[in-house]
C-alpha cells in the first residue's frame, strides 16, 4: 500500500456506482447482523440520541478543591430523556489523571447501559500523545512527525497514544489531522503533516493503523477509533485566519486535498470530522458532494461523520446559509452528517425528531446515520466490554513509551544551516542559552497539551527537561549560562511578551564560546492563534541582533508551530535548527543532537518562506516562477524561499548514483519501479530520507506543477555503506486533474529526480481515468 494512493484516487474520484467500488473497510456480516438487530429495536428518540454528542461540562462541575465531579442526577436525566450516544472533551479543557478518567467514563458507561442499553462512545483530542491525560506520553506535533519522513515513527507513536488513551477508558480520538498545511499564516499548520498530499496520505494512513490496529472491524482493547479531520480544504483559508473561507480549484480539491482522506479511509479509519469553514462558498457541514458523493458513496466507506464543535449553529450564526437552527440541522443531516457535536444543548434531539416527523429529514437518512454510529461501537467492542480498566495497562507512561517519543523527537528536528561545522558543539564549551523558548515546556509542546491552548503550569512536566535543563545536563551546569533576554507573558495572549532585558543577555555572553538562542512562538491553538504579522517578534529579532554584535557564534533554535519569517537574522547565525514542536522529549533530543551524540535526519515538510509577499508551496505552478532561489539545494527552482520543502542537513554526507527505472516508456496500468544507490560518504552513521520527485514537462489542459513528490523512504547508513533504494509508483500517480475534474494521464515526458540524479520517462498514450 505504500505508494498506491494516487491510483486509488484515479479509480474512485469520479464516484462510480457504489456496487462497482470495493468497500473501503471490508464488510463483516456478523457485525452487520448485530447492527441491524439493535437498530430494529430502537425508537426514533433513541436513534436521534445516538446521533447526538454533548460536552462533559454539562454533566458536572468543579468542587471547592478544583476537582471535577459528575452530577449523577443530571447524567441520569439527560441520558434517560435524550438517549445521548456520545460525550466528549476534558472538563474545562483540562487534563485528568487516568484514575479520574476511569471514574468519569465508567460511570457514564454504567448509566448509558442502564438508560439506553447502548454504550457511550467517549471522545478526546489526543492529538500528539495523551493530550488530555496527566502523566502520559507526548510526541511531536504532526508537523514534526512529518519532518521525520518515517512512517514507522508515526505508526508507533499512534499505537502508544491508543494504548494510553484506553488506559483512561476512552475509545475514540479526534486525530489525525489531514488538512494540508499550505499557508504558513494559518494557526493550525502544526497539527497537519505539512504541505504535501503524499506525505499527509502516507502519514495519515500510518497513524490510522497505529491507532486502530490492522483490523478495523475488530479493534482490540489496546487500540482506539481514529477520526480524520477536518474534511476537507480547511487548511488553506484565503485570509490565513482560522475558520474562514477557502477557495480551491477543482483540480486541487480532487488531486491534493482529497488524497489524504482517501488513503486514510482505505486504511480503515472509522470516523471523519467535518471542515468548520466553507470551500468555494459551501460550508463543509452541508456539502453533500463532499460528504456523501465523494466520501461515503465514492469510496463505499461505511464509517461515521461527526461535526466539529457547535458547527451546526454556525450555519445560521456565522455562515448564514440557514435562517435558524432547525433549518441548519435539516441541511446538515440531509447532506450526510451522522453525529452532531452540539455540544451544550440536548434539545437538538427535539428539533431533529420534529424534522423527521414532519417529513423534512427522511427516516432512511436517520437509519443510515445510526447504523454508522452503532457499527463503530460494535467494531470497538463496546457492547461486549464498555470499559477498559487501568490495571490492564501497566505500560502507561513507561520508559518503553518514552523511548519511542524520544526517537520521534530526535528524527523530527531539521538542521537548516551549519557554517564551518559549528555543530556539534565541543565538549567543555561554555554556552549561553537564551531566548523566550529556552526554559519553557509550552514552546516544546504547543497547543492541545493538557489544555486546549497548551498553557501549562511548571509542575505539569516536572520530570521532563526544557531545552535549558537538557543542555545543563548534557554539557554540565557549570558550562551553561542562562539569560533569556526576552520572555513571554504567560498570563496573556500567546504573542504577548514581557519587557525585554536584552542587555543582561548580552552581558552574559561575554565569557562564553557559543550562544544558543531559542526563539519562536508560545503555544496557541485554533482561532486564538491567528496572527497579523508572520515575522518573528520585534523583541526576538532585537535580541538576536544584539547577541550577534558580540561576535560569538550563534546557534539559532526555532521552536514554532509555523515558519515565522527570520530573513533579517538568518545571516547572523552560524547554525540554525528548526525543532518545530517536538513534545516533552524535545529538550533531551535537541541536547543530544547539538552535542553530536545523535545525528540530524529531519527534513522540512513545508516550504519555509523568506518574505511575506512570496508565500509558496514547492508544487507551485511553473508560471509562478519569478526569480532564482538562493542556496545550493534549489533543485533548479526559481521561486525565492528561505528553505525549500524537503531540505535538511546532516553531520554526514550522502551521494546518489545509478538512478534507474525498469521501464522508460509506460502507459496507464503500468507500474514503474525506480532504484537509486545512496552512499554515506561521511565519517558518521546517518539516516537519509530518499525523496523521488516528478516534473510533468508539458500538460495541455492546465499549467503543470513545478514538481511533485511521488515516493519516499528512509534508510540508515554506516560510513562508507551503500544501499539500493527501491521506490515503486503506479503510472496513474503521474496523472493530473483538469479544470473539469477529470483525471488525465497525458502522453509526454516526465523528469524524475532523486537527490541530484535525474532521468526521463515517457507516457506513450493519453488516457482519461
Amino acid at each position: 500500500m505504500k505508494f498506491k494512493f494516487a491510483a486509488l484516487i484515479a479509480a474512485t474520484a469520479i464516484a462510480p456506482a457504489l456496487s462497482a467500488v470495493e468497500p473501503a473497510i471490508p464488510r463483516d456480516e456478523a457485525i452487520e447482523s448485530r447492527v441491524e438487530a439493535t437498530l430494529a429495536k430502537m425508537t426514533l428518540e433513541e436513534k436521534v440520541g445516538q446521533m447526538t454528542e454533548l460536552v462533559l461540562d454539562i454533566f458536572g462541575a468543579f468542587d471547592e478543591n478544583g476537582e471535577f465531579q459528575l452530577n449523577e442526577g443530571r447524567l441520569d436525566t439527560i441520558l434517560s430523556v435524550y438517549k445521548v450516544g456520545s460525550i466528549l472533551n476534558a472538563p474545562g479543557t483540562r487534563a485528568q489523571t487516568p484514575e479520574k478518567w476511569q471514574q468519569i467514563i465508567s460511570k457514564i458507561q454504567e448509566k448509558s447501559m442502564q438508560h439506553i442499553g447502548i454504550p457511550c462512545i467517549y471522545g478526546l483530542d489526543q492529538n500528539h500523545g495523551t493530550t488530555y491525560t496527566f502523566g502520559g506520553t507526548f510526541f511531536p506535533q504532526n508537523l514534526g512527525l512529518a519532518a521525520t519522513f518515517n512512517r514507522d515513527i508515526v505508526r508507533d507513536g499512534a499505537a502508544v497514544t491508543a494504548y494510553e488513551t484506553r488506559a483512561s477508558n476512552c475509545p475514540w480520538t479526534y486525530s489525525p489531522t489531514l488538512d494540508l498545511g499550505r499557508d504558513p499564516r494559518w494557526p493550525r499548520i502544526w497539527e497537519n503533516f505539512g504541505e504535501d498530499c503524499l506525505v499527509n496520505a502516507e502519514m495519515g494512513a500510518a497513524a490510522v493503523r497505529g491507532f486502530q490496529g490492522d483490523d478495523p472491524n475488530h479493534i482490540g482493547p489496546d487500540h482506539i477509533a481514529a477520526c480524520l479531520k477536518h474534511y476537507m480544504g480547511y487548511g488553506v483559508p484565503y485570509s490565513g485566519k482560522d475558520r474562514t473561507p477557502a477557495y480551491i480549484s477543482e483540480s486541487d480539491l480532487r488531486e491534493k486535498h482529497f488524497a489524504p482522506y482517501l488513503a486514510a479511509a482505505r486504511a480503515g479509519a472509522l470516523s471523519v470530522m467535518c471542515n468548520s469553514a466553507s470551500v468555494n462558498g459551501i460550508p463543509g457541514h452541508i456539502n453533500k458532494r463532499f460528504l456523501t458523493d465523494w466520501l461515503k458513496d465514492g469510496l463505499n466507506w461505511d464509517g461515521m461523520i461527526v461535526t466539529d464543535w457547535a458547527d451546526i449553529n454556525q450555519l445560521f450564526m456565522r455562515e448564514r446559509v440557514a435562517p435558524n437552527r432547525r433549518e441548519a440541522i435539516k441541511m446538515a443531516i440531509n447532506a450526510g452528517i451522522d453525529m452532531v457535536m452540539e455540544p451544550y444543548d440536548p434539545t437538538f434531539c427535539t428539533d431533529l425528531i420534529s424534522l423527521v416527523n414532519d417529513g423534512e429529514v427522511p427516516m432512511s437518512r436517520i437509519d443510515d446515520a445510526v447504523r454508522r454510529v452503532l457499527r463503530m461501537k460494535y467494531r470497538l467492542g463496546l457492547f461486549d466490554n464498555p470499559d477498559t480498566p487501568l490495571a490492564d495497562y501497566p505500560d502507561f507512561a513507561s520508559d518503553k513509551h518514552t523511548k519511542v517519543a524520544l526517537q520521534a523527537a530526535t528524527e523530527s528536528m531539521v538542521l537548516l544551516k551549519n557554517v564551518n561545522h559549528t555543530l556539534p558543539l565541543p565538549a567543555g564549551a561554555k554556552i549561553l542559552v537564551t531566548g523566550p523558548n529556552a526554559d519553557t515546556m509550552r514552546g516544546l509542546n504547543g497547543g492541545w497539551t493538557y489544555t486546549w491552548q497548551g498553557k501549562l503550569q511548571p509542575a505539569d512536566f516536572n520530570e521532563k527537561n526544557t531545552i535549558l535543563e537538557a543542555m545543563q545536563q548534557r554539557f554540565g551546569a557549570d558550562n551553561v549560562k542562562y539569560a533569556p533576554g526576552v520572555t513571554y507573558n504567560n498570563e496573556g495572549n500567546y504573542w504577548e511578551e514581557n519587557e525585554p532585558d536584552i542587555d543582561s543577555a548580552v552581558a552574559a555572553a561575554k565569557d562564553v564560546d557559543y550562544i544558543v538562542a531559542c526563539i519562536g512562538e508560545n503555544s496557541y491553538c485554533e482561532t486564538p492563534g491567528n496572527l497579523t504579522d508572520l515575522n518573528i517578534s520585534a523583541n526576538q529579532l532585537a535580541l538576536v541582533k544584539a547577541l550577534a554584535a558580540t561576535g560569538k557564534p550563534i546557534v539559532l533554535i526555532l521552536s514554532e508551530g509555523r515558519p515565522r519569517l527570520i530573513s533579517s537574522i538568518e545571516p547572523l547565525a552560524s547554525a540554525i535548527v528548526d525543532i518545530i514542536l517536538p513534545g516533552t522529549m524535545g529538550g533531551d533530543a535537541l541536547a543530544s543532537l547539538l552535542s553530536g551524540d545523535e545525528n540530524f535526519s529531519g527534513r522540512l515538510p513545508f516550504t519555509y518562506p523568506r518574505e511575506i509577499n512570496s508565500l509558496a508551496t514547492y508544487d507551485y505552478k511553473v508560471s509562478e516562477e519569478t526569480g532564482t532561489m538562493e542556496g545550493a539545494y534549489d533543485y533548479d527552482a526559481v521561486v525565492a524561499v528561505q528553505w525549500p520543502f524537503g531540505y535538511g542537513q546532516s553531520y554526514t554526507t550522502f551521494a546518489y548514483d545509478n538512478l534507474s527505472v525498469d521501464r522508460s516508456d509506460f502507459k496507464a496500468g503500468d507500474v514503474l519501479t525506480f532504484t537509486v544507490d545512496v552512499t554515506n560518504t561521511g565519517d558518521r552513521t546517518g539516516k537519509e530520507a530518499v525523496l523521488l520527485f516528478s516534473s510533468d514537462l508539458v500538460a495541455s489542459r492546465q499549467v503543470p506543477d513545478n514538481r511533485r513528490l511521488r515516493a519516499f523512504d528512509k534508510i540508515e547508513l554506516a560510513p562508507g555503506q551503500t544501499k539500493t533504494v527501491t521506490l515503486t509508483i503506479p503510472a496513474e500517480s503521474l496523472a493530473y486533474v483538469d479544470a473539469n475534474g477529470n483525471w488525465v494521464l497525458e502522453q509526454g515526458d516526465f523528469k524524475m529526480q532523486a537527490g541530484n540524479k535525474i532521468l526521463t520517462v515517457t507516457c506513450t498514450e493519453t488516457t482519461e481515468l
